[in-house]
């Protein structure tokens, strides 16, 4: 794929592009863009060259930056491409978005927005399960770490108020007391502290817990709370939603009350 300024910049004339496209060398794909050598475009041609054709500081976007990184399905309608908001661009078959700011970088030798800001876009236009499923294939990908996702998408998985509220009553239907919320324990921050019995609560729903990088950060912050000395449970967020965790909380909080009753 090349555009008509990159064959003006190697010293081709115009005429001398004509005939080129004339004898079946180049093959004019979009607007200033031409295929080399045949016409036939596999899916990468059709991205590169709607990329191409909205100009030099143009990147690929939304769900065909996502169908490039291979985290989410394409768009079969439309490719996306992203234009800074200086600039007004208009292309048959493609979806131009202007914005303030173009975060991009080159991925399999196409400008892309970046995987962060892709996962952004996707959160204004996915539903949750499959924003999520985007996430988790990202982080697969090793394309973002966990506090990335948790900065992007803290607007669309935040259920923090919702699930401590249910949680908190879910503890009290146990006989607790009211638990100390976003505790701090040395270097981590807890969702749910009872120091008297020193019992830790991490319920997943609270934050974005699901890809395995964070899972296994998880783990190793449960082993560390763990050797400190604290009891540590960790429900999802269909426990504490169909209130599963109420048996759990009665029987290791009546074991840790005897454990700190015992002389």
């Amino acid at each position: 794929m090349v555009t008509r300024a990159q064959l003006l910049e190697l010293g081709f004339t115009l005429a001398a592009i004509r005939h080129r496209v004339a004898e079946g060398r180049l093959h004019r794909v979009a607007r200033g863009v031409y295929a080399v050598g045949r016409p036939d475009l596999t899916k990468h041609g059709r991205w590169m060259a709607a990329v191409l054709s909205c100009g030099p500081q143009a990147a690929l976007s939304h769900h065909s930056a996502a169908a490039l990184y291979e985290i989410a399905p394409d768009d079969p309608r439309a490719v996306h491409v992203s234009i800074p908001a200086s600039l007004t661009r208009r292309r048959p078959g493609v979806v131009v978005h202007r914005r303030a700011a173009l975060s991009a970088v080159t991925h399999r030798g196409i400008r892309v927005t970046t995987p962060a800001a892709t996962l952004a876009d996707l959160a204004r236009v996915l539903t949750r399960p499959g924003l999520e499923a985007a996430v988790i294939e990202a982080d697969k990908r090793d394309l973002v770490d966990a506090e990335t996702v948790e900065a992007i998408l803290g607007d669309h998985t935040r259920t923090d108020s919702v699930l401590e509220r249910r949680f908190l009553a879910l503890a009290r239907g146990a006989g607790l007391p009211k638990p100390l919320t976003q505790a701090q324990i040395g270097r981590h921050r807890v969702d749910f502290l009872w120091p008297q019995l020193g019992l830790v609560v991490e319920t997943d729903g609270l934050r974005y817990h699901r890809t395995p990088a964070q899972q296994a950060k998880d783990r190793r912050r449960d082993q560390e709370l763990t050797a400190a000395g604290f009891t540590v449970l960790r429900f999802t967020h269909a426990q504490v939603l169909s209130a599963e965790a109420r048996a759990t909380l009665l029987a290791v909080a009546a074991r840790l009350s005897r454990s700190t009753c015992a002389p």
